[in-house]
């Protein structure tokens, strides 16, 4: 008797879990990315990011309405936070204007801190703030907007050397409020560092889509140069 009632769970439990199973087998065949580069202004693929492209893609996301690439950072500082006002008033359900109120000074300071680092590294910079993009598909980002659009570029397009990565967004990395000690923590890779760190940690959109294992969801680009970025905007 007891082993029928076993048998008969195990068959329900089948029964239960084959659309689950077909969904997720479907899925680990590996995600494909869109061929399509430029700006895609239509919906994302659904489903969740199961591994990188073999071809590493950059992203850059952002409002219909407003174009893409346009950089808050190129604004005086007081300019800035004048425009990201306006958008808090025009769009107040929007993720991307619900910044607090020392954004723009905390943006900077960031940016300041990455420079620095950057040229000490060696880095090919020609723009004195970066441009921002992230490493592959991120869905929440496109969550951020309420008239979304994203450009997709592969990173054969850029110079290598002009491109600086963060694990996780640059405020976190720099924040002095963040203090679990992560190995990533105030550090700004170059390319060939940051495949290293992918290849032992994967990308935090997927070990981390829904924010639950700390505030990395997606590895930061900064691109410190207008050459290929130009042809985006």
């Amino acid at each position: 008797m007891e082993k029928d009632i076993v048998v008969h769970m195990a068959r329900l439990f089948q029964i239960i879990m084959k659309p689950f199973n077909d969904y997720l087998n479907k899925a680990l065949e590996g995600f494909v990315m869109p061929q399509r580069l430029g700006v895609y202004d239509g919906e994302l693929p659904k489903g969740e990011i199961t591994k990188m492209s073999s071809s590493m893609y950059l992203y850059h996301y952002f409002d219909l309405r407003d174009g893409a690439f346009r950089n808050l950072s190129d604004c005086e500082p007081e300019e800035a936070d004048k425009i990201l006002n306006e958008l808090r008033k025009k769009r107040p359900n929007a993720q991307a204007t619900s910044r607090h109120k020392t954004y723009i000074e905390d943006r900077l300071h960031y940016e300041q801190i990455a420079r620095n680092l950057f040229d000490s590294m060696g880095g090919k910079r020609t723009r004195f703030a970066p441009h921002y993009m992230v490493v592959e598909e991120c869905p929440w980002l496109y969550s951020w907007f309420e008239q979304p659009g994203y450009v997709k570029i592969p990173i054969e397009e850029f110079d290598l050397a002009t491109l600086s990565f963060t694990y996780g967004d640059m405020h976190p990395t720099f924040s002095p409020r963040v203090t679990d000690g992560k190995e990533y923590r105030k550090k700004l890779y170059l390319y060939e560092d940051i495949l290293k760190l992918i290849e032992k940690y994967g990308l935090p959109q997927i070990w981390n889509g829904d924010g639950r294992f700390g505030p990395e969801r997606y590895i930061e680009v900064q691109v410190w140069s207008d050459e290929t970025i130009q042809k985006y905007k």
